[in-house]
């Protein structure tokens, strides 16, 4: 009789376990968005312009339980700048196989990338099981649309779309995860400028007498608007939507558009050839199929006269090793990504960096490695280095052997944001300019330029504070 009652137990206590790993550990009310299917998480990784952090569990995992109070922690500090999920994958086995998940809790965090059509970076969080530790990874990563605005851009930045625009004031050198979550909130509609307290001319402008400030740029010649309220996310967001409507946050269970019937499309084809073909009268358009290879600096004094002189802009330069280094894939694959990135920018009709390779046989490559201290490492890596010789600074890529377009990106990104640490630039390698007659009246520098070096200027390092501005 015991027996069947101890076995009438143990049977009630596995369909209950059963029942509550079918429930999954996230309620109905957590912060925490519940995926459960590939459709959602498609959708999730595809359409969303935030960074994504996912997790995928198994309910009768004990470290799993133990992460769940962390991560809606997590969840509920990163709220509309982040999105957090999780994957139940007792019910999703397959979809977490695909996902490469082989324990658990595995966490993986999505970054979209910003160049439109390419699939987004997927990579495993490595840091520690904590809600802080969490928190301050994803803000770290979360693309940063944001425009850094000095007295020297303000022209080119308010001139730049007829669109609204706004003007974020602040103390800071870096961009708060707040301000990065409203321009990826606004993206495509509505442009975001930070300005630093130090930037007299324009602070004096818009009547800025304490930070942080935002001001409001509704365009069409209406006046600027000045905010009052809290400075959280949910209030400047409803102030900044009386200009422009932000873009919706990501619907896992949106339902897809309809497709197009197989007469639609026959229709849009016969359409697009005939309207496409030229006529007698016509120019048939010449069209750039893709990107075109970077140029390269084959001598000391081409070098010298483009990127080392003390009025130069600043010159991306890959050293690619010698002949045989060059045809290797690894090389080939940054020169590509370089190549389609200025493509990308010239598309934007962006300024932006110059980019240049620099081979072995030029006898730049040797001395400006050796000045830089980088001949100890392998030579068979492709050594990226950004210089401005007019502001005296350099700065090496750290980003691992094998870079990839995003982190490529996101590199110079950050110092055409003037964000992160810079080497000074030892002088010898600056070529000062031939002084001009002093009846000669100074040119002033092409638009362009000022916008571009304008960025470049040396941050103190300040730490982000999470919800500071």
């Amino acid at each position: 009789m015991l027996t069947k009652t101890l076995l009438a137990v143990v049977v009630a206590l596995a369909e209950m376990n059963s029942a509550l790993a079918s429930d999954g550990l996230y309620q109905k009310g957590s912060p925490v968005l519940q995926i459960t299917n590939k459709k959602q998480l498609d959708k999730l990784i595809n359409t969303s312009n935030h960074t994504s952090i996912v997790e995928f569990y198994a309910p009768w995992c004990g470290h799993c339980k133990s992460l769940k109070g962390d991560y809606e922690k997590a969840a509920h500090s990163l709220a509309s700048m982040v999105n957090v999920a999780a994957i139940n994958c007792d019910e999703t086995r397959e979809l977490c196989s695909s996902m490469g998940v082989k324990g658990f809790p595995t966490l993986k965090i999505v970054r979209p990338s910003k160049v439109p059509g390419r699939k987004p970076v997927i990579e495993d969080y490595q840091g520690q099981r904590t809600a802080g530790s969490i928190v301050d990874s994803l803000t770290s990563q979360m693309n940063n649309h944001v425009v850094k605005v000095t007295d020297a851009t303000l022209g080119p930045f308010l001139e730049a779309n007829n669109g609204p625009k706004a003007l974020l004031f602040t103390e800071k050198a870096t961009t708060a995860p707040i301000t990065k979550a409203l321009a990826t909130d606004f993206l495509g509609v509505l442009s975001l400028g930070q300005v630093r307290s130090k930037e007299k001319a324009t602070v004096d402008k818009y009547g800025v007498a304490k930070f942080p400030a935002l001001v409001l740029l509704p365009g069409d010649d209406k006046e600027p608007v000045v905010y009052d309220g809290k400075m959280k996310h949910k209030e400047m967001l409803q102030f900044l939507s009386q200009a422009a409507e932000p873009n919706k946050p990501v619907d896992i269970n949106a339902a897809a558009p309809p497709k197009k019937s197989k007469a639609d499309k026959e229709k849009k084809t016969a359409a697009t050839t005939t309207s496409s073909t030229p006529t007698e009268k016509q120019t048939a358009p010449v069209i750039i199929q893709g990107a075109v290879p970077i140029p390269t600096v084959h001598t000391l004094d081409k070098l010298r006269s483009s990127c080392l002189g003390d009025k130069s802009p600043t010159c991306v330069l890959a050293f690619v090793g010698d002949e045989a280094n060059e045809k290797q894939k690894a090389t080939q694959d940054v020169l590509g990504h370089l190549a389609e990135l200025a493509h990308k920018n010239a598309q934007a009709k962006r300024a932006a960096f110059p980019f240049y390779a620099v081979p072995a046989s030029n006898e730049a490559s040797t001395l400006l490695l050796e000045a830089l201290e980088l001949d100890a490492e392998s030579k068979d890596q492709v050594h990226l280095v950004a210089i401005n010789a007019r502001r005296g600074w350099w700065r090496h890529y750290k980003g691992g052997d094998s870079p990839s377009f995003a982190t490529i990106e996101s590199w110079i990104d950050a110092i055409r944001m003037g964000e992160g640490a810079k080497e000074k630039l030892p002088q010898s390698l600056v070529t000062k300019a031939e002084v001009k007659e002093a009846k000669e009246e100074p040119r002033e520098e092409p638009e362009k330029q000022v916008k571009e070096q304008s960025n470049d200027e040396p941050v103190d390092g300040e730490e982000i504070k999470h919800e500071e501005l």
